[in-house]
């Protein structure tokens, strides 16, 4: 299993990059192995050229390492999610263009598509600026993905979570696709969002119920 995983992080790091939402070795990708360990992209490692024994196994407790390069330094984030969130199989972060500008202006996006309402929840929050790999960071990105699958990193990028690596991905493009829309919509008065309950509706009943099939079926196929 542990071999099919490395797979899905690698093909997740390119598929990130052919979409644009990644260039050179900027992000990283990570899945969960077991209720203890994570496998993630290492440091400075273009995704073009990235192999399956290039990816490092991290414990999400203690945060050894285990491969023959270093872990991205923005493991500890992934690690505490991992720990927060037990149903959360995947994360991928990106420094995507209109995740970033947004997350510049550090603007909240409030739920203006059904989309991010039912992926990623009731709004896409903001989280405070904190320096990769250090406890702010995992401090305030946790805070910022309560109740959420996804924020922003003020003057960063995006947090993206998913019950499978490929959901995470998902995940990921809705967050640039509403950025976008997001901005977009200013020109012309401002999009006119959901209301918090119908968004947290929306969110609950594709998480229980309208995702759960296909779901079940990735996690089938992806051995978890």
């Amino acid at each position: 299993m542990e071999h099919k995983i490395r797979n899905m992080v690698v093909n997740a790091g390119k598929r990130i990059v052919d979409q644009g939402l990644a260039a050179g070795t900027w992000g990283n990708v990570s899945a969960r192995i077991d209720e203890n360990h994570m496998l993630i992209t290492p440091s400075g490692r273009d995704y073009s050229r990235m192999k399956t024994d290039d990816i490092v196994i991290v414990n999400i407790h203690t945060h050894e390492a285990k491969g023959k390069l270093n872990p991205s330094s923005e493991a500890p984030m992934h690690a505490a999610i991992y720990r927060i969130r037990p149903e959360i199989n995947g994360i991928i972060h990106t420094h995507s263009q209109y995740g970033c500008t947004v997350a510049a202006a550090r603007k909240e996006v409030p739920p203006i598509l059904d989309d991010l309402a039912q992926l990623i929840g009731p709004s896409l929050r903001v989280a405070d600026h904190a320096h990769p790999g250090s406890d702010k960071m995992v401090r305030v990105v946790s805070e910022a993905l309560e109740g959420r699958n996804a924020c922003l990193l003020a003057n960063h990028g995006a947090v993206c979570l998913g019950r499978t690596l490929d959901e995470a991905f998902t995940v990921n493009m809705i967050v640039e696709k509403a950025c976008k829309c997001y901005i977009d919509s200013m020109v012309i008065g401002g999009a006119v969002a959901f209301t918090e309950d119908e968004a947290t509706e929306m969110h609950k009943m594709y998480m229980e119920t309208y995702s759960i099939k296909d779901l079940q079926e990735k996690q089938r196929l992806a051995g978890m």
